[in-house]
């Protein structure tokens, strides 16, 4: 397993590499304390996971997750400063897929490691290759979504929500399963940021909480997609 630390303050990093080390002795720790650096870093690197400091010197962290997201849907935990909860939504809607505040502990970021790495390599889904219903198309192998024919931008964590609903079809998805899913079962300040992730999920598929067609919340429990008529290929 290679890891890509973008962190500046180079004690951080030292100890960070040696915790991996312990834990997966075959680990590779590579690092930059430049964000500008770190993004090239992704693509000459290919790291399995990068651990992402906000406060960089040269440029905000939000902005390097941003740009690595524009190519690489590689698994990126923040590790910052700001735990204030809007900084946290922030920046799981830019892509991360985790966020931890500091100070932490290393066996806490291990263990959010693990479930980041365990959550990408298998969701336990049995999807089709794609899916038709109504305007919406859904293409798992390409990872893209059409509505009406015009493409649909979502966030990685958008999209993940998404087929974890779809995955379900007609059944109600509870919070707490959403939550485990996308975030881990040790994530914290789950309810609210679920929501506004579902807000902007539907916004993005031309409905609201109001009016649901595709997500609908069911009171008190969840989730669910509703299926019109549903083409599975």
């Amino acid at each position: 397993m290679k890891v890509l630390v973008i962190e500046d303050d180079p004690d951080i990093i030292e100890v960070m590499a040696l915790s991996f080390r312990m834990s997966w002795p075959q680990s590779v720790v590579v690092s930059s304390e430049q964000g500008g650096k770190g993004i090239e870093m992704v693509e000459t690197e290919s790291p399995d996971i990068v651990l992402l400091d906000l406060c960089l010197p040269d440029r905000d962290g939000l902005e390097v997750l941003s740009e690595i997201r524009a190519f690489s849907d590689v698994p990126i935990i923040i590790i910052t400063v700001r735990g204030e909860e809007m900084e946290r939504v922030r920046g799981l809607e830019v892509g991360a897929d985790d966020y931890v505040v500091k100070p932490f502990s290393y066996m806490e970021l291990l263990a959010r490691v693990r479930a980041v790495l365990r959550r990408r390599s298998a969701d336990g889904l049995a999807l089709p290759t794609t899916l038709e219903d109504g305007g919406l198309v859904i293409d798992f192998r390409a990872q893209e979504v059409t509505l009406h024919g015009d493409s649909v931008q979502l966030t990685p964590i958008e999209y993940r929500l998404l087929c974890e609903l779809v995955g379900r079809t007609g059944q109600t998805v509870s919070q707490e399963t959403l939550i485990e899913k996308i975030w881990g079962e040790t994530y914290l300040d789950t309810p609210s940021v679920l929501k506004v992730h579902i807000h902007r999920l539907r916004r993005k598929l031309g409905e609201t909480a109001d009016k649901p067609q595709m997500i609908s919340t069911v009171s008190g429990r969840g989730y669910k997609f509703n299926a019109s008529v549903s083409q599975l290929d």
